[in-house]
């Protein structure tokens, strides 16, 4: 079994994000991030995964059974969840964000069209995340512990990473991925605007 991280340090260009659609046809997934802890040939064989879901019309959610997700409206007017619990919550803008089992069922509804929505999940047996949506003035330092993984996703205006790190600069809708080296790294990012920071940890085995 790998270690649920990537090796190095990049930019992941909004223009370069996989886009498919869903099976149910009710919407499309851009694929930004999909790590894996084995065989990457398997297309179910990951760790965790970042990804933006374009949603345009009423549907089901698929259920991912072990995995927990988070979820953030980018853009449109809001959706809503309902669970077979009978839990309702809204998405409404501009960012709100839910936390949810993968194993829940819901059912997505659109409260006035479509909408843009990121997506972070996670396999609990084999990493722990967080998310955060935090504004961007000036300068912000992102320090990386080893075995960690940052991502920071630019949700509006844009950004330069300093040029120790030899990352450049990051639009709207771009996502850096940031690892440690041997040791805690730290990363300096100045700008302006809206980021979403997610963080991804190992979970101990023991």
């Amino acid at each position: 079994m790998g270690s649920p991280s990537p090796q190095s340090s990049q930019v992941l260009r909004a223009g370069g994000y996989r886009r498919m659609r869903w099976k149910n046809d009710a919407g499309w997934t851009s694929e930004i991030l999909k790590v894996h802890d084995g065989d990457e040939r398997d297309t179910n064989d990951w760790a965790w995964r970042l990804s933006i879901a374009e949603i345009e019309s009423d549907a089901p959610f698929s259920a991912f059974p072990g995995v927990e997700r988070v979820l953030v409206l980018l853009s449109g007017n809001g959706l809503r969840l309902r669970f077979d619990d009978g839990e309702s919550h809204a998405l409404r803008p501009p960012h709100d964000q839910l936390r949810f089992a993968g194993e829940r069922a819901a059912f997505g509804e659109l409260i006035d069209g479509p909408t843009r929505d990121f997506n972070l999940m996670w396999k609990r047996d084999l990493a722990d995340a967080a998310l955060w949506h935090r504004p961007l003035v000036g300068s912000m330092v992102v320090f990386v512990e080893p075995a960690e993984t940052w991502a920071v996703h630019v949700l509006a205006g844009q950004a330069r990473f300093a040029d120790e790190s030899g990352l450049g600069g990051v639009q709207m809708g771009d996502t850096a991925i940031l690892v440690a080296a041997d040791a805690r790294t730290r990363y300096v990012l100045d700008g302006g605007g809206e980021v979403l920071l997610v963080r991804v940890r190992p979970v101990d085995p023991a």
